[in-house]
Formats: structure tokens, C-alpha cells, sequence
């Protein structure tokens, strides 16, 4: 996200690699979890929710990561944080990636 003349690309290519094994750990620990600490929703998910919101957005999470997926739609369709996202749809355009369409996968 940053000009021509200041892109990093061994910055972008190991801050991708570190998604990418921050997303397989999750998707491990969320096997057999609904939520981030168990059954029930806690402080931990809300703080989780808006990080692998624009996380995705900026890098995918792999489609074989079939849990984290799943965890990350049960938080996007949480009442207060859907609230959260229909909220900041005006402000989309300054995010300068084009990528509304994968609030949900």
C-alpha cells in the first residue's frame, strides 16, 4: 500500500509469509472451536473480529483453511459487528484496496 518509488518487496514477501503461517495456526486452533477461546463469545473474539477483517482483505486467507473461514464468517455475521461493517461502508473509498465484496466469503 505504499507509493512506486517505496515499495518493499522482501517486506511485502515475509509480512505475506507471516499471514500466511498466522492463518494456518488459526485455522488449526479453530478445528474444534466456535469461538476463540471455546463455545462461548468473549473479549477475544472482538478483538480477533476487525484483525482478520482487513487482514483478508489485504491477503486472502487460503481457501483450505476451512475453519478459519468459517470462523471469520460466524464473526462477520455477529449482530454488533455486521453493525460495525455496514457503518464504515461509506468510508470504503478510502481504503485503497478495491475489495468490498469479500466482507463474507
Amino acid at each position: 500500500m505504499r507509493s512506486t518509488n517505496d515499495k518493499d518487496p522482501y517486506g511485502v514477501t515475509k509480512a505475506r509469509a507471516m499471514l500466511d503461517t498466522s492463518y494456518a495456526w488459526l485455522d488449526e486452533r479453530m478445528k474444534d472451536r466456535l469461538w476463540a477461546i471455546g463455545d462461548e463469545f468473549t473479549l477475544a473474539d472482538c478483538a480477533a473480529g476487525p484483525h482478520l477483517f482487513y487482514a483478508h482483505w489485504c491477503h486472502p486467507i487460503d481457501k483450505s483453511h476451512q475453519h478459519l473461514h468459517a470462523y471469520r464468517n460466524r464473526l462477520m455475521a455477529r449482530p454488533s459487528f455486521a453493525r460495525c461493517i455496514d457503518d464504515g461502508r461509506p468510508f470504503r473509498s478510502f481504503f485503497p484496496l478495491d475489495v468490498p465484496h469479500m466482507d463474507l466469503d
